[in-house]
């Protein structure tokens, strides 16, 4: 089982690639070491229609990100959904595939939403026991991430940390770390985010997603539309100390910048990544 494919490596900072920003991309030669695509976007469509990213890869590695597994849901895997995953990565050949710890959907409901799960041991095989379904329909190791989260089930007897590690373990599943994630969701549950950080298996974390939050009255909301925030950085910057090869990428989904604003967010990554690499050394 593997996890990277495709025509070069991941590292330094990338940034999520959005339709409105297609077309900027294949404009002109931008300073940029990878994109991630967010597949759902893509699935189903003919072939030819999308030469657009046909056209990016050839100089930019990708890789590709999902909402739709539903990992942690309680139904059977839709395996249309992952045939069709597995038809693009066929097609396009990205570095690895991810996707997110929760359950978006019930029944026909698809609630636009990550939702978070009890942490117990039984839902540890649960969720494990699915991934390595989907890794066994992908002929690959995938990435997943943690989510942000407003509170907590009652039933849960783990910390987020020591679930996210214990899935990680029983699936044999690599892990996407989201520094902004693990930030809103400290400040709404008053632990510690440096703990988190600390505590999380580094040999597993393929990948790591910064982006920014809103403050709305005491809650945190993951709203992907901002600029990323002073304590965010703080705390990714403490990240690299753990983790400095990891690749970075500036995600951002609602109200969309100029494409030269995430580029800076992703410039400023790299600078962080640089300045730490310096002081370890």
């Amino acid at each position: 089982m593997t996890t990277q494919q495709g025509s070069g490596p991941i590292s330094g900072a990338g940034i999520g690639l959005r339709n409105p920003h297609l077309d900027d991309m294949l404009s002109g030669a931008w300073p940029l070491n990878w994109l991630e695509i967010l597949v759902d976007n893509y699935l189903g469509r003919p072939r030819q229609a999308l030469w657009k990213l046909d056209s990016l890869r050839q100089d930019h590695p990708m890789t590709f990100h999902g909402v739709g597994m539903s990992l942690a849901g309680s139904e059977a895997l839709d395996r249309e959904y992952l045939q069709l995953l597995a038809q693009r990565m066929d097609d396009f050949e990205p570095q690895w595939i991810s996707d997110h710890l929760c359950w978006t959907h019930h029944g026909q409901h698809y609630l636009h939403d990550l939702l978070p799960v009890p942490y117990t041991e039984e839902v540890v095989r649960h969720v494990a026991q699915r991934i390595r379904q989907v890794q066994d329909v992908l002929g690959q190791r995938i990435l997943v991430e943690n989510v942000s989260s407003y509170l907590q089930w009652q039933d849960s007897d783990m910390t987020e940390w020591e679930f996210v590690n214990r899935v990680a373990e029983e699936a044999d599943c690599y892990l996407l770390l989201d520094v902004n994630n693990v930030y809103v969701s400290a400040w709404n549950q008053g632990f510690d985010a440096r703990h988190y950080i600390d505590a999380v298996d580094m040999t597993r974390v393929r990948e790591i997603h910064l982006a920014g939050f809103r403050a709305q009255e005491n809650l945190l909301l993951d709203v992907h539309g901002e600029k990323v925030h002073a304590p965010v950085w703080e705390l990714y910057a403490h990240t690299v100390k753990r983790a400095p090869q990891v690749p970075v990428l500036i995600e951002w989904d609602n109200d969309l910048p100029p494409l030269e604003v995430l580029l800076g967010e992703a410039r400023k990554a790299a600078q962080v990544l640089a300045r730490e690499a310096e002081d370890a050394a």
